[in-house]
């Protein structure tokens, strides 16, 4: 299904019943990065997976992007549905989205997982986006593809998973120039880390011990500056967490859900 919100159609899928529950995907995949939480979660929740502008059926305008754009798309589809309140797990961009939004509205996120993100990139990052950028803009997603699957996992899991893996290749090559492009202007620009002591509503910090892309350390400094928030370190995993390891991201996930329903 799809929703008008801030000048674009931003489609979504919602199943289950019970509290909301919103699902916030990463650069370059689609709601269906989350195919194997939403099917546990909406035993007991009403599960809101999204496809962020310039992702997999929403819309996808010239940018470039902001993360607070992003996270006003994400007020106009609440508003929509009607959700004045949800517990919220974002991965990578998602995480950034939910940071951004939990600041601009708050009160809204009850209770936010952010897993394989970060809250601060360093400076030097900025050549590595506008690298990626370059690359889209003159040959398409395929270039980047293999590059990014090998970021993303480890090398037993790829060598051991290839349908896994393969489906998540599939969702990088058919991400839209445009998206990637706006939303790769965003992401490096996040600098919220010292913001995040304003945030009270419960939070669970989960990364990949292999991952690369958002390593252990930016996750220690969410969990640092974020009072009452909880750190796991997923072993075997690298930066989709909840793809290589989902029974321990799933787990994770039920636990501190439990504790704060």
């Amino acid at each position: 299904m799809k929703v008008g919100t801030n000048g674009v159609q931003i489609n979504y899928e919602v199943e289950g019943d019970g509290p909301w529950i919103t699902l916030s995907h990463s650069l370059a995949c689609n709601l269906h990065m989350w195919d194997e939480q939403a099917a546990v979660l909406a035993r007991h929740f009403k599960v809101l997976r999204f496809d962020t502008r310039g992702h997999g059926r929403s819309d996808a305008p010239a940018g470039p992007y902001s993360l607070e754009m992003l996270a006003d798309d994400l007020k106009g589809l609440f508003d929509a549905l009607g959700v004045r309140s949800t517990h919220f797990v974002g991965l990578s961009m998602g995480g950034m989205i939910g940071q951004v939004f939990a600041l601009k509205y708050p009160g809204m996120l009850s209770t936010l997982v952010l897993a394989d993100t970060t809250s601060r990139y360093p400076a030097e990052a900025a050549g590595v986006w506008a690298d990626r950028i370059k690359v889209a803009e003159t040959k398409g997603m395929e270039p980047l593809v293999q590059p990014t699957l090998e970021r993303w996992f480890t090398e037993p899991f790829r060598k051991s998973n290839p349908g896994k893996v393969q489906r998540i290749a599939e969702m990088i090559r058919t991400t839209p120039v445009p998206g990637y492009v706006g939303c790769s202007h965003a992401i490096p620009k996040i600098n919220v880390s010292a913001r995040l002591r304003e945030l009270d509503a419960p939070a669970k910090v989960i990364v990949g011990e292999q991952d690369m892309g958002t390593p252990v350390a930016m996750a220690r400094e969410i969990h640092e500056s974020y009072p009452g928030s909880e750190l796991l370190i997923i072993p075997s995993a690298a930066h989709l967490a909840n793809v290589e390891q989902p029974e321990a991201f799933n787990a994770a996930l039920a636990d501190f859900l439990a504790k704060h329903r």
